[in-house]
């Protein structure tokens, strides 16, 4: 690989961390336990969708316009700085919410979200900047993979603070679980430094007096006209539709867990053990999409979550869990990671930030969807379980439209 690739591969392994630890494991137990405490499993498990919602909704409708900016020489790597420093302040900035400060928390974990999928954005578009069309697949494939990997470290040293913090001197587990947001946004910020100095934005659009100007122009002309990009529009429909299941069963994972009955230790072992199973599955994925194509390979990650769904709302056990879990970890790196490459090949190079903005609304409204409607479900229902098996439709019409999407040429890079 190349020192831009390998650069770029490690963003992954940096935001991987906020990922798990913020938005996945630790932050969710803090809310529903501490900064929620008072209120009923269902009440919280709602709020914590509610949050996820708003977050989600700021930054899909600043993304396009954004994206559009960013593809001006030089504007790529500022935004995704501007929005990483932003995501790292309010992530250790976590530790101050106090018990019962719910708004606060959900407060600081939009803005860390915020931050977070923003810098996403122009990562992602930088993907067109580091590696060749027949790369892409397994560039990205090993982002997703190693940072699957990379964030299990942060992860291992916060739970053993955490689990740990009597032997440690602390008197409760409340400290070293603000210590984890702490060392969160450290690992993010690190890791982070090979990207910001090794990577360049090498295509881009021509030079304009009013970069703002242009950038709405061109985003507008955009609009009027995203539907002459048939595999472009109908890959996007598709992935809006499967992607909000895929999102919404990562961040509602331990709110499922907990609503069920499943401890706390269970889940974290559980989230941990995932994480390390899915980074061999993730490079799997990116090696047979040499040969059967990242449409396919995507297509048999829809079918596994489809599984998972149905088999959901018959969770009654640890190990129906754990087994959940391993079929997620099989499918869930794969599936993202081919969806950005397979997307990536289909924009122009030199609009790539501007059409990445759109392929984050797409994943971002849906993202909206899915938690709400999960906890929306639970809250009326009684049952998280139906939520959860709700999104099986998602996975259902976000498989047949892939279907329909031109394929790509297969190619068999090493």
């Amino acid at each position: 690989m190349t020192k831009e690739e390998r650069s770029w591969i490690l963003y992954d392994c940096a935001n991987s961390a906020q990922t798990l630890i913020v938005t996945t494991t630790i932050l969710p137990i803090f809310f529903k336990t501490f900064a929620a405490k008072g209120m009923t499993d269902t009440e919280s498990t709602y709020y914590w969708g509610l949050g996820n919602t708003i977050a989600m909704i700021f930054v899909a409708v600043m993304s396009p316009f954004l994206g559009a900016l960013a593809d001006h020489r030089g504007f790529k790597k500022r935004l995704f700085m501007a929005f990483l420093i932003f995501g790292l302040l309010a992530t250790v900035a976590l530790p101050l919410v106090g018990e019962g400060q719910w708004i606060f928390c959900l407060i600081l974990f939009g803005l860390s979200t915020i931050g977070f999928y923003g810098a996403v954005v122009f990562y992602d578009s930088f993907l067109v900047d580091v590696a060749s069309k027949d790369r892409m697949d397994w560039v990205s494939s090993n982002g997703f993979a190693w940072g699957y990997f990379a964030s299990t470290i942060p992860y291992i040293v916060c739970m053993l603070l955490i689990t740990n913090s009597a032997k440690l001197g602390f008197t409760s587990t409340l400290v070293p679980t603000r210590l984890a947001f702490v060392i969160t946004a450290v690992w993010w910020f690190a890791l982070s430094i090979p990207m910001l100095l090794n990577v360049r934005q090498i295509h881009f659009v021509p030079e304009s007096a009013n970069p703002i100007r242009e950038s709405l122009h061109r985003l507008f002309d955009m609009l009027r006209n995203i539907t002459k990009y048939k595999a472009l529009f109908g890959f996007l429909i598709a992935y809006f539709l499967y992607i909000d299941g895929v999102h919404t069963i990562y961040k509602m994972a331990v709110a499922f867990g907990l609503d069920i009955g499943i401890s706390q230790q269970q889940l974290l072992t559980i989230l941990l053990v995932t994480q390390i199973v899915a980074f061999p599955c993730a490079i799997i994925f990116g090696y047979l999409a040499k040969f059967f194509g990242a449409k396919r390979m995507v297509l048999v990650g829809i079918g596994m979550y489809f599984l998972v769904t149905s088999l959901a709302y018959f969770i009654r056990e640890v190990w129906h869990f754990w087994a959940l879990g391993m079929m997620i970890a099989f499918a869930q790196g794969g599936i993202q990671s081919l969806s950005r490459s397979m997307f990536a090949k289909l924009v122009p190079p030199e609009n790539a930030a501007q059409f990445f903005g759109f392929y984050d609304i797409f994943g971002k409204f849906a993202t909206i969807l899915g938690p709400i409607m999960v906890g929306y479900v639970g809250l009326k229902t009684g049952d998280t379980r139906l939520g959860v098996f709700s999104l099986i439709i998602l996975f259902a019409l976000g498989g047949f439209l892939l279907l329909r999407v031109k394929d790509e040429p297969v190619t068999r890079a090493a």
